[in-house]
């Protein structure tokens, strides 16, 4: 038995939990640099209706005369949440796969003391305990089926965030979802199976996999032959490893000076590399960019500089070295830059990868391994590369930030119990 369980609303949930005015109005979470709703509960969505993905200039006014609480993106606060639940999680399961920062898979090779659905109701009545977050629960026979479990759960209120697939309520499920919603369907592909007059998942799941296989590609036979309850997906499968790792982000304002433009490609080079440590590839490509904006009067500005690395690496100082280096071709005095980044652009296996015999083994990798495990105890950057700086003109514009409740000590919750009277 495959379960998935997905957090509600992840950002906004996690601004509530500290913030009782926020429960109490609603929130809104923005994107990078304030730009867009990406995140709302559903009181914000009573109020508001659903403004998702909208620029929050433009329903700022509206957003005011509600009494929404809006705030910008709090990606360390959202993180550390997101691995408390998935440790909860994996108490329940050895056999789990982490999909998203919300949504983790579990695979169930026993039958649980009671029945599948009190197991599902223990794993949301615990997340909420310690976490103080609500999360849907679908299970099935396999992992697709297990996502409609989960994507019936969060559209049905009378589940009660729980939900199991089996063969008594299979067809009302399958009947219910769209056939874009079918993990691996999406907008593209179900256009064409509409066509086919194939509109839902339950239609989907009684065609002949052979045949979509002939039509289409072997995902979709693996798909259809999920829906029907046979388990053709493993983890690795799940989500394979990315062929390409980016880092990049528009500055907060624009920059003109170097030192700001190198600092922000050595920033993004570290998380890169972090990125390609923790998938486990190393890196023998890399490209660095910058551009000022695509809507300024003047002449668009744009550079590109790709480095490759002899030996494969996933040290953040060998990328933050080529970063530096790709900085001083790309600057150019009097140019508004408004965008920069840094790509992996060329992966390998780093358990796979061999070594040439006569050049130098690289650094040691206990360097970084070290690097990632303070990172992961203190929070995130708590030890960087001091070539990114500390503040400066490229840092992310998030004028709404709440605090880091749960990974800076100056940010924690202080209880007055002055008041208190003991008895």
């Amino acid at each position: 038995m495959f379960a998935l369980v997905d957090v509600n609303s992840m950002y906004a949930s996690c601004e509530k939990i500290f913030d009782p005015l926020a429960r109490r109005t609603g929130v809104i979470v923005l994107s990078n640099n304030d730009g867009c709703v990406v995140a709302m509960c559903k009181l914000a969505k009573a109020k508001l209706g659903n403004v998702k993905f909208q620029p929050y200039f433009k329903i700022s006014k509206q957003v005011e005369a509600s009494g929404v609480i809006v705030r910008s993106s709090n990606y360390e606060l959202y993180s550390d949440l997101s691995a408390s639940i998935m440790d909860i999680l994996s108490r329940y399961s050895p056999e789990q796969h982490i999909y998203s920062i919300d949504e983790s898979f579990l695979r169930f090779q026993t039958q649980p003391k009671e029945n599948w659905w009190h197991l599902g109701k223990d794993i949301r009545r615990v997340i909420w305990q310690e976490v103080r977050l609500p999360v849907c629960v679908g299970m099935g026979p396999t992992a697709t089926l297990a996502k409609a479990a989960n994507h019936f759960a969060k559209k049905n209120r009378n589940t009660g965030g729980v939900n199991v697939i089996d063969k008594q309520n299979i067809m009302a499920v399958l009947q219910g979802m769209a056939i874009e919603d079918v993990w691996g369907i999406g907008s593209r592909l179900g256009k064409k199976l509409r066509i086919m007059a194939i509109d839902n998942a339950w239609k989907l799941s009684q065609q002949p996999a052979k045949l979509m296989r002939q039509q289409f590609s072997v995902n979709i036979e693996r798909t259809v032959r999920e829906l029907q309850g046979e388990p053709c997906l493993t983890w690795d499968e799940v989500k394979s490893p990315k062929q390409q790792i980016f880092s990049t982000r528009a500055f907060g304002e624009k920059v003109t000076d170097y030192a700001s433009l190198e600092q922000s490609l050595v920033m993004h080079s570290e998380k890169v590399a972090k990125k390609s440590r923790k998938q486990g590839s190393l890196i023998k490509m890399m490209v660095a960019f910058a551009h000022s904006s695509p809507f300024s009067d003047g002449q668009i500005y744009r550079r590109n500089i790709h480095h490759g690395f002899f030996d494969a690496t996933a040290d953040s100082r060998d990328l933050a070295i080529a970063a530096s280096a790709a900085a001083k071709q790309i600057y150019r005095p009097g140019v508004l830059f408004h965008k920069s980044g840094v790509g992996a652009i060329e992966l390998v296996d780093g358990a796979m990868y061999q070594r040439d015999m006569f050049s130098s083994q690289g650094r040691d990798p206990r360097v970084m391994a070290a690097l990632d495990s303070i990172n992961q105890r203190f929070g995130p950057n708590s030890l960087s590369l001091a070539a990114k700086g500390i503040q400066g003109k490229w840092q992310m514009r998030r004028e709404m930030k709440s605090p880091n409740y749960t990974s800076s000590w100056l940010d924690m919750v202080k209880i007055n119990c002055s008041n208190i009277i003991s008895k």
